[in-house]
């Protein structure tokens, strides 16, 4: 993984503006130098500011504004949960009710949170005006967290569902370009997958590596990607999943067994992926935004990563099943089917039992466990998928193959990435430092996209 240079696209393209619920000022006239730096001027009642200094500054709000609202840990079940699951031996729902999330406190002020992400989105036109290019970005990723605000007060009831498709989407969205819906692809992948699973030859190594040896193995690797002490492994005995990666920090659990292909997923997933598009993001002078991650940008980065654990050879048929079973249960309970439905059905799968208890309860977080509002953040995983292919493919078959690498230089959503090309050049996004290794040098990917470009539509045509 190495730094990249990254031109600036020729063709000027604009963004959608997003809705908001704030009331938006008068925009700022801007001043155009000789070197076409804009700059904002306050009549005189405040020091000089330039354009670069304007964006810079109004992203720092958002990254500030969103300390703390990160979703996952606010969703987390403690381990009675589970422990009366057990005791009641499958047949009664989690004792998670609306009554229990009330009693999870959020470590910020709801009402205050909204309010001055709120403010951060009418400033955001205000001061860069409402035909700026950035302008529906920060907008758009200010009001996400709004609503993830909205989300999280939402724990324990029907209200919740809306706020997850609403950030999220759902597994009935239709896929832009496609007359398929999210969910058609999760059950043609279920077919597939099926047919393939029993072969011997494709059954992933035993899980013989412990923890702590899986730590040392990880720490190795990612020391040679990113260098010492930039990725911090740990053994964390308090882990309800097996793995987790946040930031630049990778925890397994203490006890959890690992094989050869986990760790290889880890690495590139994980490593390659979130934990280097986190770092590349950290390293934006200007589009600070960028080291964040609001939902728009979870399909973007999910669909990455599985992609590039297809580019790479890493993935395998149950690393690919899990992630497709994930949509299918989504779908299942979206339709009606409770916490013991889908536990059901995940053990026909041929699940275990711990297994069975921590996927169900991935969907049901949040939600509602008789049913028909589940937690819809996983579908990412397959219409990321989809959508950044495209994405990929259109960028190498239209000539601008440039813009690529942009898909890493942080916690990119793939729609923005035509503005970020236009302001590589500027100095208003720095290129990604890190790349993954299929992206460091397009040449192979690009004739790979073309080929599957042909062969899709020769097949498509016979058919």
């Amino acid at each position: 993984m190495t730094a990249s240079s990254i031109p600036g696209s020729d063709t000027a393209h604009d963004v959608p503006a997003q809705d908001t619920t704030g009331t938006a000022g008068d925009p700022v006239p801007e001043l155009q130098s000789e070197a076409d730096e804009r700059t904002i001027d306050r009549e005189g009642s405040a020091p000089w500011r330039s354009y670069k200094e304007c964006v810079a500054a109004l992203a720092r709000r958002i990254v500030e504004a969103q300390r703390n609202l990160s979703v996952l840990p606010m969703l987390r079940w403690d381990a009675g949960v589970e422990d009366a699951f057990r005791a009641s031996r499958g047949r009664e729902l989690p004792r998670v009710s609306r009554d229990w999330w009330e009693k999870v406190e959020l470590e910020f002020d709801p009402r205050s949170k909204m309010e001055e992400l709120e403010e951060i989105a009418r400033d955001v036109r205000r001061d860069l005006g409402a035909s700026d290019p950035f302008t529906p970005i920060l907008e758009a990723t200010a009001i996400e967290y709004r609503d993830v605000v909205s989300l999280l007060l939402a724990r324990g009831t029907r209200e919740f569902h809306r706020w997850s498709k609403a950030l999220w989407g759902s597994p009935k969205d239709m896929l832009p370009g496609w007359d398929l819906c999210v969910r058609d692809v999760g059950l043609a992948m279920y077919g597939a997958l099926a047919r393939i699973a029993a072969a011997p030859a494709l059954a992933p190594d035993d899980s013989d590596i412990d923890a702590e040896a899986a730590v040392a193995e990880l720490r190795g690797r990612f020391e040679r990607v990113f260098g010492e002490g930039v990725v911090e492994v740990v053994v964390d005995a308090d882990l309800l999943a097996d793995a987790s990666a946040v930031g630049d920090r990778v925890k397994l659990r203490q006890g959890a067994r690992f094989c050869r292909q986990e760790l290889d997923v880890l690495e590139v997933h994980e490593g390659w992926v979130h934990i280097a598009t986190t770092i590349n993001g950290q390293a934006q002078p200007v589009a600070r935004w960028l080291a964040k991650g609001p939902p728009r940008t979870t399909k973007t980065q999910e669909g990455l990563a599985v992609l590039t654990e297809i580019f790479t050879g890493r993935s395998y048929v149950q690393r690919a099943r899990k992630l497709n079973d994930r949509l299918i249960a989504i779908d299942k309970a979206e339709d009606g089917a409770s916490f013991l439905d889908v536990y059901e059905w995940y053990r026909t799968e041929g699940y275990d039992e711990d297994e069975c208890f921590s996927h169900t309860r991935r969907v049901f977080r949040g939600g509602l466990l008789e049913g028909g509002a589940p937690f819809t953040k996983d579908i990412s995983y397959a219409k990321g998928l989809v959508l950044c292919f495209d994405f990929l493919r259109e960028a190498v078959l239209g000539g601008r193959i440039e813009r690529v690498p942009l898909l890493f230089a942080g916690k990119v959503a793939y729609e923005d990435v035509a503005v970020l090309a236009e302001h590589v050049d500027d100095g208003m996004v720095k290129p990604p430092r890190f790349l993954p290794p299929p992206f460091e040098d397009l040449r192979g990917l690009a004739v790979w996209l073309a080929y599957s470009s042909v062969l899709a539509r020769r097949r498509t045509a016979g058919e």
